[in-house]
């Protein structure tokens, strides 16, 4: 493997760069991904089940004879059986401390006085039936498996379905099984790509639609989910993992460019990592490292793209720069590892995950911590949210008046229904009071 490619670039006030500004543009959906999402969608949505079979063929590479998309009690049960026990143990660990994140983040109902003996307020009611994409074609990620369905078990919906590609001989992977097992699947489908989507949005006579999906793939589900969105809800559209990091002076080189290699090594090519410092000679240092240790990796190929193409070691005059810088990127997982870690934290208010100090590498994120690592990319850390349990209920607004709320009420009723021409409006609070 070469040399890294990565670029170490000063952005200051007095000009920004445009390799930086060519670098925060990410476009979350890859050119020509629309159209074939398209037509693959509309021929389910027209044909069911023996499309989803056609294109679990041609694009999972199933066997031509695969003819049962719902994967069994007794593959579940052989599937416990090769995985080691090593694993399961921690797979029992990180889906205990996602359960016990995901019990704290719920919502309780709650209820406030009305001025006049009513009340108003809130319930939160779990979804029926949703649906989550499993990746398990370059990155078998049993992780998602947890990172998604525990949420919405927690959150107490009943019917928890999952997709994920089988390989040539028509298994799916036993870690990505067990995990999805763990996390309280009720129903697993042997399909991956645009046509899991096309299953679970639209239905087919061999499952229901669901009510929502959720979970991360490549740029292919990235446009099937925009497409699908109205039929079903979603929980985002998100595009190739990517990590920045914020450092002075303290922070080890080693540990920074570990961090960047761990998202650069996903497997699209497409992946991106920058590190933003107020010390040259730490962005010179973790360059060598990034040599170094990608020499050492298993994914060399998909890794040499990123540091190619998608990798940028900035130098900031000041912390107060490279929080700017790091916004202005909104990440998908965002390290602070500087003095007073804590305070420059604060600071960062666009990210999908923030992680803090020295001792808390990105990777806790993806598999321990208990957060689901299902976040915003693309920069729609602006404005999106990574995925919580709250995500898999719905909030109800409650109004309990009494007559005297409504008389309290009622000229506003009167004076909107007056101004917008809508009568009827007016009318059902007038027509009670009498009036």
């Amino acid at each position: 493997m070469k040399k890294t490619d990565a670029p170490i670039l000063k952005y200051s006030a007095k000009g920004r760069s445009r390799k930086i500004e060519d670098f925060l543009l990410r476009p979350p959906i890859e050119k020509g991904a629309d159209k074939i999402a398209a037509t693959v969608l509309a021929d389910i949505k027209r044909r069911g089940d023996s499309a989803v079979l056609k294109y679990a063929r041609q694009f999972d590479r199933a066997p031509s004879t695969m003819v049962q998309l719902r994967v069994s009690k007794a593959e579940i049960t052989a599937a416990k059986k090769e995985v080691d026990v090593e694993f399961k143990a921690a797979a029992k660990e990180a889906h205990k401390r996602i359960v016990h994140f995901a019990v704290a983040g719920l919502r309780e109902d709650w209820k406030m006085p009305a001025p006049q003996g009513g009340w108003l307020g809130e319930k939160f009611v779990p979804l029926d039936r949703v649906g989550a994409y499993i990746p398990g074609g370059a990155a078998p990620l049993a992780s998602t498996a947890l990172m998604t369905l525990t949420l919405a078990k927690v959150a107490g919906v009943p019917e928890l379905v999952a997709c994920t590609p089988a390989n040539g001989e028509g298994k799916v992977n036993p870690y990505i099984l067990y995990a999805l097992d763990l996390a309280g699947a009720t129903e697993i489908y042997k399909v991956g790509g645009i046509q899991a989507i096309g299953l679970m949005a639209y239905g087919t006579k061999t499952t229901d639609k669901v009510q929502k999906i959720v979970g991360p793939g490549g740029p292919y589900v990235t446009a099937a989910k925009r497409l699908v969105y109205g039929e079903v809800a979603l929980d985002m559209v998100a595009g190739p993992s990517e990590i920045a990091v914020l450092a002075d002076e303290s922070a080890d080189p080693a540990h920074v460019a570990a961090d960047l290699l761990s998202q650069a090594e996903h497997g699209t090519g497409s992946e991106k990592a920058l590190l933003v410092t107020t010390s040259e000679a730490l962005a010179k240092a973790v360059r060598a490292e990034l040599d170094a240790q990608a020499k050492t990796l298993t994914r060399k190929a998909s890794v040499a793209k990123v540091m190619a193409r998608g990798c940028i070691l900035a130098v900031v005059p000041n912390i107060g720069k490279g929080i700017e810088l790091c916004n202005r990127f909104a990440p998908e997982h965002m390290e602070v590892i500087t003095k007073n870690a804590e305070s420059v934290a604060k600071k960062i208010n666009r990210a999908g995950a923030i992680f803090i100090g020295p001792w808390t590498p990105e990777a806790v994120g993806d598999f321990a911590a208990g957060p689901s690592h299902v976040l915003p990319t693309g920069g729609t850390a602006a404005f999106f949210s990574g995925l919580t349990v709250e995500d898999f209920r719905r909030r109800v607004s409650l109004i309990h008046f009494k007559k005297g709320d409504l008389e309290e009420t009622a000229s506003v009723v009167e004076a909107f229904g007056r101004v917008e021409t809508l009568d009827a409006h007016a009318r059902s609070a007038s027509i009670r009071l009498g009036k």
